[in-house]
């Protein structure tokens, strides 16, 4: 007969756990914007708020402060370029103890740093975290250290269980019922440890597990009933791109998760916006998982007037990450909706276009001259949402120009938005010289089609480049076929306009790549 496995008791363990000697209760807060937009209560648990900016210092400190006085004294190891990284080495500074974290060598020397000032011994090796975790492994033999694992110890686990304490205890039931809490899985070590301690006590509120398309390990296991290993992962969200979940932290999972639901990078840049607008604070990616997930959970299952509780995991954001998550989140929203448009290559063109779209802010302007005949544009507008986006379209289809939705378009937004160009030989045709200006264009409604106004209805554009970076003043460039005899005419206009301008015809990268 087999012999019955015990399994750990986690409501205990949670309760014993030695997390508050250098964890902080966070804050659960109420995202006033974001619960009016999406009419349900969405409350933060402030995990961003920790010394280490991340949830994972509640295990890395709890598994380390377990250990006997011999074991401590031996010191611990772990392999990590992220948050566990600094939670093990904070953790094991506090209780005097040698921490050995084995990073890959392309680590960031911010991430390396960070370790080091929390006294961190840093040992880089390796091209991946697959080499750094099994030459910590071999480091854990030789050196006689303790392996601290990011997520599949149950000490790990429970001290992440943690997180559930408080917001049981938080949520006050004069603001009703808890209806879903929901966590960001990696490993799975914040859903299970969670998971486990909600259903104990509290087995009707709904524990939600958020994962990215291309990183959905636990919810590609538990649909398989057997962990479930991913031969790649999407790096976007890299504190939760895990190839193969834990076995203690699935087990949980499948015992008391209620569903795991996925959401895209422009759903995640969007719920970095919406924590920001609320809290004035920036997640990392991972960090936002859980908001993009109760928003998308809400939408899917329609819910009003319900309390959802969102785990900000994590706040260590690269900074050069922020221009592509500020670009992208107005599409993670519907806010933003790109489109190709043909327009007849004719005078009046261009400013019956701009009528069709009215008030709406342009957002992206990108077009280069081809042919006679037609003109290609490549335009963003802001729109309410998706259906005014659908309406848009339509219109402009009405009035006979062709169009093109580009908005779930992943090479259009990553790529082609920042091609659209190249020379144009064409333009110098019958004596005519291609004029290239530098404009700042006043970023107010209004500014493209004052420009178009004054502009003689005789002379062409034959380039055109505009993105809104939300600064006070767009930076647009300019190409235009203006006949010689009415350069005096031209002239006039610049002065007339009241715009900045530069002349950029003899630029040596406009002929190089432009002319």
């Amino acid at each position: 007969m087999k012999p019955r496995i015990m399994h750990p008791d986690y409501l205990e363990k949670v309760l014993n756990a030695q997390v508050y000697d250098v964890v902080d209760e966070t804050p659960l807060d109420l995202a006033g914007n974001l619960s009016a937009r999406v009419h349900n209560k969405i409350w933060l648990k402030r995990e961003d708020m920790q010394p280490v900016f991340s949830f994972k210092i509640r295990g890395a400190y709890n598994k380390i402060a377990s250990l006997s006085a011999e074991k401590l004294k031996r010191g611990v190891i772990c392999a990590s370029a992220g948050n566990h990284a600094q939670g093990v080495a904070l953790s094991a500074a506090k209780l005097g103890c040698r921490a050995v974290i084995v990073m890959p060598t392309s680590t960031p020397a911010i991430k390396v740093e960070a370790v080091q000032r929390r006294g961190g011994e840093v040992v880089l090796h390796g091209d991946s975290y697959d080499d750094s975790y099994a030459h910590a492994l071999e480091l854990e033999k030789s050196e006689k250290l303790t392996f601290v694992h990011p997520f599949d110890d149950p000490e790990v686990i429970a001290g992440q269980g943690t997180v559930a304490m408080e917001i049981l205890r938080q949520h006050s039931r004069h603001n009703g019922p808890i209806h879903a809490v929901f966590c960001a899985i990696g490993g799975g070590g914040l859903a299970a440890g969670v998971a486990a301690y909600i259903k104990r006590l509290r087995p009707e509120i709904k524990v939600i597990g958020v994962e990215t398309f291309d990183a959905d390990a636990m919810k590609q296991s538990l649909a398989a009933g057997k962990r479930v290993r991913l031969n790649q992962v999407g790096l976007f969200a890299d504190g939760t791109a895990v190839k193969f979940v834990g076995e203690e932290t699935f087990r949980l999972c499948k015992e008391y998760l209620d569903e795991v639901i996925l959401v895209d990078t422009d759903a995640i840049c969007a719920a970095i916006k919406d924590v920001f607008e609320d809290t004035r604070s920036i997640l990392e990616p991972s960090g936002a998982l859980a908001i993009a997930g109760a928003k998308e959970y809400a939408r899917q299952h329609k819910l009003k007037d319900k309390n959802l509780i969102a785990v900000t995991s994590g706040a260590n954001m690269n900074f050069d990450r922020l221009r592509f998550v500020s670009e992208r989140a107005e599409f993670g929203e519907q806010r933003e909706a790109v489109f190709a448009v043909t327009l007849p290559e004719k005078p009046g063109a261009y400013k019956k276009f701009l009528s069709l779209i009215g008030k709406r802010s342009v957002t992206e302007f990108n077009y280069r001259y081809h042919g006679a005949h037609e003109a290609h544009v490549y335009v963003g507008i802001q729109v309410a949402d998706r259906k005014e986006s659908l309406k848009l379209v339509e219109s402009l289809q009405k009035h006979g120009y062709p169009t093109l939705d580009l908005t779930d378009d992943e090479m259009a937004k990553n790529h082609v938005r920042h091609m659209v160009g190249g020379h144009a030989p064409q333009v110098c045709e019958k004596g005519m010289r291609e004029l290239v200006y530098r404009f700042e264009f006043p970023e107010k409604p209004g500014a493209l089609m004052n420009f178009l106004t004054q502009m003689s209805a005789g002379w062409n554009i034959s380039l055109f480049h505009y993105r809104n970076h939300g600064a006070d003043y767009g930076r647009v460039l300019v190409g235009m076929q203006v006949p010689p005899e009415e350069m005096g005419q031209f002239r006039g206009f610049l002065n007339d306009l009241g715009y900045a301008h530069w002349d950029e015809s003899d630029n040596p990268v406009y002929k190089l790549f432009l002319g």
